[in-house]
């Protein structure tokens, strides 16, 4: 078992595990997370078995948006979009997505997150985003069609907050990734908010290991992490796990779901 190894040895696996794309498999046994009640993957399994043209926005590694798109090719009355577009800032992300998302057809444009997207007004009736780093509301607005839907699972504000305060500190919450700024933008930009649910999920570490490849991985969770950086802070969390059985800590999420009015 994990706890049974050393904290170097521990340290240097977490350390050295490939962090390209969304495909979490890696923490079997080391790591949960309690899953939100809503169910994304069927939700979105259910928009894109409807949808025409869909675009996936931040789609990582494609992971998520092709296991949908392989629910829909399972089910009798289930559609593929006949238009697939997807978008991803990472270099080695776009090339994972691109591998995926082949199959079913998918395009993968590899945009900045904070960047317009290159697609013409009116372009999409399906708009989806799983835990975006950056929501342009204006830009999703433009692209989707009259009608069209914009379906997304964010982090919320304090995600994991008490792993973020174990290494860095207390820090403060930033109040600008709430359901309710959410909301607020979505209207702005001239959507409709047809469902909000929030969420705080229980998240359980088993080893430091697993500590060091999620902050890898999630970078917001402690911006600038590094191993070198916070060696003292992570012996501390070697010795709370190894005391206590786990580190816990609670993410945030929520669901939104837009649509942009009929012509």
């Amino acid at each position: 078992m994990a706890i049974d190894r050393t904290f170097a040895e521990l340290i240097a696996e977490g350390a050295a595990v490939p962090t390209a794309g969304w495909d979490f498999s890696w923490f079997d046994g080391r790591a949960t997370e309690e899953r939100p009640r809503w169910g994304y993957s069927r939700l979105l399994a259910e928009r894109v078995g409807r949808a025409e043209s869909a675009l996936d926005i931040e789609t990582g590694g494609g992971e998520v948006l092709a296991g949908a798109l392989a629910a829909v090719g399972h089910r009798a009355r289930g559609q593929r979009p006949a238009v697939l577009a997807a978008t991803e800032s990472w270099p080695p992300n776009v090339e994972i997505a691109r591998r995926n998302l082949a199959p079913f057809g998918g395009v993968v444009a590899e945009v900045a997150d904070d960047a317009d997207l290159p697609f013409p007004a009116g372009r999409f009736d399906l708009v989806v985003s799983r835990h975006p780093v950056e929501v342009l509301w204006p830009e999703i607005a433009r692209v989707l069609k009259p009608g069209g839907t914009y379906l997304s699972q964010q982090v919320g504000a304090g995600s994991n907050r008490e792993l973020t305060d174990f290494m860095m500190g207390p820090q403060p919450v930033d109040p600008s990734r709430s359901p309710e700024v959410a909301v607020a933008e979505a209207a702005e930009a001239g959507l409709d908010v047809v469902d909000v649910q929030a969420q705080e999920l229980r998240v359980e570490f088993f080893d430091v290991g697993a500590v060091v490849h999620f902050l890898r991985k999630v970078l917001w969770t402690v911006p600038g992490f590094s191993v070198a950086g916070y060696g003292e802070p992570l012996a501390r969390m070697h010795e709370h796990i190894r005391a206590n059985g786990a580190f816990v800590c609670h993410s945030q999420r929520f669901l939104i779901e837009a649509r942009k009015p009929p012509a």
